[in-house]
């Protein structure tokens, strides 16, 4: 062991900050075991009860057409493909009835960039959900998407969300942040979706605002380990400025059907990161478990690296499927390997408020073999109220020109 690891053992084991050398030496060079001892000795300090938390949501993703084109994504399709889709209120109201039979109260509504859905749509849709469902949280529209709608209105970051907001927002989640190293990004062709500084923007903007928000990190690309730890640097600095941050979620790329193509990185490397931004984000609350991509025993494992949270039930997924991952756990099976790892399981908010015990033993629940998808295969029907928002695209204008 290198003296710079020792001497950052003991900071951590003090509750001291690491620096960014540390940070980095730490990443690469420690023993796996140190990490993982180190993490937990950090998760207790912040959460010393032995629970482990989840939360019942539902990951929506109301449209696949994006105009942003991002190389490692298998799941979007481009403006006026014939596999394209846009949800329509009815299909989500029923997502939600769904969500709500299964103990649920919050959907992850989260879509690609449609040049055809202006911000009245998603106003419209927010103010709609709460109409019928008041108490039902909306947890919606990753950064990007966020600054999408900016170029579309021609508003501010701010001037956005507050619009948002008044229509239902709750919450943002963190998805769109890849790595925030601008080199990274442009190599991902995902810099013009947004830059690594307005992805921050939207998240202080957000915090500002009152909103709380996640943050992730999608790494294994062609990202180095150095651009890592530079993404948690600049995540905790942006904490440490505006505090909104309720946890952080990091997953390895998903290779297969995307246009980048390469090789997933491995179990191990997931539990090392997963350590090291316990030890880097000490002004991060929680760390989820990616167990979508890493399947349930590697995310159980990771209850002893650092995470204190196995993230949501899903009850749907769409793009990590995709890329070729298909884990499926509903309530039971969640709540089984917290159980197993000996950890007392307890359900949640976006918050991280205890919502109480699992919902199944309180009440009968269908268990839940297989992960919904947005649409059943060969549905290409378009929702009627797309013809109450102008169309932008060229393929939607002659889609509705033929009608």
């Amino acid at each position: 062991m290198t003296s710079i690891i020792a001497r950052a053992a003991a900071k951590v084991r003090d509750g001291e900050r690491l620096t960014p050398a540390e940070s980095v030496e730490m990443y690469l060079h420690a023993p796996l075991p140190l990490l993982g001892e180190l993490a937990d000795v950090v998760r207790e300090r912040k959460h010393p009860r032995r629970v482990a938390t989840y939360i019942i949501d539902r990951n929506v993703n109301y449209t696949n057409v994006c105009v942003a084109r991002c190389s490692f994504c298998a799941f979007y399709r481009p403006v006026g493909s014939s596999d394209g889709y846009v949800l329509g209120f009815d299909e989500i109201f029923r997502k939600i009835d769904e969500t709500i039979e299964l103990g649920g109260g919050q959907l992850l509504l989260q879509g690609g960039h449609n040049p055809d859905l202006p911000l009245e749509w998603y106003e419209d849709l927010f103010r709609a959900v709460k109409a019928r469902y008041p108490s039902f949280r909306l947890h919606a529209l990753s950064p990007p998407e966020i600054i999408h709608l900016t170029r579309m209105s021609r508003l501010s970051i701010a001037g956005v969300i507050e619009r948002l907001i008044a229509s239902g927002l709750d919450s943002i989640p963190g998805g769109g942040a890849e790595i925030l190293v601008d080199r990274v990004r442009k190599a991902l062709n995902c810099y013009n979706k947004a830059t690594s500084d307005e992805w921050l923007e939207v998240m202080r903007q957000a915090h500002r605002a009152g909103l709380r928000t996640t943050a992730t990190m999608m790494y294994g690309t062609v990202d180095t380990p150095d651009e890592r730890i530079e993404h948690m640097l600049r995540l905790r600095a942006l904490q440490d400025e505006v505090g909104g941050f309720t946890a952080f979620i990091a997953w390895s790329y998903q290779p297969e059907h995307t246009e980048l193509g390469g090789v997933q990185a491995t179990g191990l490397e997931y539990l090392r990161t997963l350590a090291t931004a316990r030890l880097v984000l000490d002004n991060f609350p929680n760390l989820q478990a990616s167990w979508v991509t890493q399947g349930g025993k590697v995310g159980q494992l990771s209850l002893a690296y650092g995470a204190n949270d196995m993230g949501s039930v899903m009850i749907e997924e769409n793009v990590v499927r995709a890329a070729g991952a298909a884990y499926c756990m509903d309530e039971v099976e969640i709540v089984r390997n917290i159980e197993d790892a000996g950890f007392t399981a307890r359900r949640r908010n976006m918050h991280y408020e205890i919502l109480g015990e699992p919902i199944f033993r309180q009440k009968e629940v269908r268990r839940m073999l297989n992960l919904a998808v947005a649409r059943e295969e060969g549905d290409g029907s378009v929702p009627a109220e797309l013809a109450n928002y102008p169309a932008r695209s060229a393929s939607e204008k002659r889609r509705r020109a033929l009608q």
